[in-house]
């Protein structure tokens, strides 16, 4: 059978999947968390820094790799990425001690960084122009759609076949979706390894001397260093309510999968002439009192269980909206078309260091109060720099 016989994923998608099957990375570790405290005694606070350590790429050369992505070309920036992520998976299943797995956790990071950033205008250039905004719609959903299919299948998989197995099971799948990705999808025209050092230096010269970038990547790191914290620990926090196993795993999967649709929703509402710094009210609003709804109190003070459960539904499918926002307006204020990748670089960067920050820090005040009731706090900052942000956001001329 010729390869025009057989059935073929748009290559736009097959993309996509690979930025979902990097992200499966991120979020397989919150299922991992009760098991790995038992058998390698892990501290809660040690848990916080193993969730944002992934982040520490992305948080200190976010920028940096966005021009090496170029340089590299998309399809080469991905592929090794994700064998990159294969093979630090794999070692992962190995280790013995804490010490080695958060460094192989750092280790991910750079190749999640490869995978993710050249990802969004390989997508864009794969399509035709009428579909641009729909396709980048989806790839604004593979952080949350990746983040629940961890959080749904990492609870049975460590059951049946423990935590290492889980951890080469993903390894085995980023191999897999390295070579899909070769054969599937051409080379891209991308590859711009002749820029001189001297572009380089001027492109990042232009983004930080602009305002625009700045107000963007901190109110994406006041967003995903919440969102992380709290998608983060509630597996640990179903747990010791009591709630084990596929129950706890389906519920926090399914509060991820919330995420997504606030992202589809904010890109048709953007669309439709909605304006991007009220979507951003409404999102950072929604996870403040959501936020508070679900944490504040214990025991018999605060809501029924049900009603919690429905506000951290909210806190994750209406903060949806912001991510996607955020990308629309990087777009929008990146100073010169020439600095688009640097620009997402930029972001992305300070969304790292937010989802570095955010763990550990609601793992602290969990730790220093015995309990998550005070969580609310630390997210309430966060939507308030957020509000604070859209404010200047709101006086900065677009560049288009």
């Amino acid at each position: 059978m010729t390869t025009t016989d057989a059935p073929r994923v748009e290559p736009a998608l097959v993309v996509i999947l690979a930025g979902v099957v990097a992200a499966l990375h991120i979020g397989k570790l919150p299922p991992a968390i009760p098991v790995l405290r038992e058998s390698l005694g892990l501290t809660l606070v040690q848990a916080g820094f193993l969730l944002s350590l992934v982040q520490l790429a992305g948080m200190t050369v976010g920028v940096v790799f966005g021009v090496v992505a170029d340089g590299l070309g998309s399809r080469r920036s991905m592929t090794l990425g994700l064998v990159l992520l294969a093979i630090v998976s794999a070692l992962g299943g190995l280790t013995q001690g804490v010490a080695p797995l958060m460094l192989l956790r750092a280790a991910e990071g750079f190749g999640f960084l490869l995978v993710v950033l050249p990802a969004p205008g390989w997508v864009r250039s794969l399509v035709e122009p009428q579909r641009a905004s729909a396709m980048l719609g989806l790839w604004g959903a593979y952080m949350p759609f990746a983040t629940a299919l961890a959080l749904l299948f990492g609870p049975l998989a460590i059951a049946a076949i423990g935590w290492r197995g889980w951890w080469w099971t993903l390894a085995a799948l980023s191999a897999a979706m390295a070579m899909w990705l070769r054969h599937a999808v051409s080379a891209d025209s991308g590859a711009r390894a002749a820029a001189s050092p001297s572009s380089w230096l001027a492109r990042l010269r232009q983004t930080l001397a602009t305002p625009g970038p700045w107000l963007v990547a901190l109110s994406f790191a006041v967003y995903s260093g919440q969102w992380l914290a709290v998608i983060g620990f509630l597996p640990s926090i179903y747990v010791q309510s009591g709630i084990v196993g596929a129950t706890a795993g389906v519920l926090t999967a399914t509060v991820a999968a919330a995420n997504m649709v606030g992202n589809i929703g904010s890109g048709r509402l953007l669309q439709r002439g909605v304006s991007p710094f009220r979507l951003l009210r409404i999102g950072f609003v929604t996870m403040a009192l959501a936020a508070t709804a679900t944490f504040a109190g214990s025991g018999d003070v605060g809501l029924p269980p049900a009603l919690r459960y429905a506000a951290v539904l909210l806190f994750s499918g209406v903060g949806g909206l912001i991510p996607a926002t955020l990308f629309a307006l990087a777009v929008r204020l990146a100073p010169s078309e020439g600095t688009l990748s640097t620009t997402v670089g930029w972001v992305q960067q300070w969304s790292a260091l937010g989802q570095f920050a955010g763990p550990p820090l609601v793992a602290a005040v969990a730790s220093a109060t015995g309990d998550w009731q005070w969580t609310w706090l630390v997210t309430g900052v966060c939507s308030l720099a957020g509000l604070l942000l859209t404010v200047g956001l709101g006086r900065v001329p677009a560049r288009r």
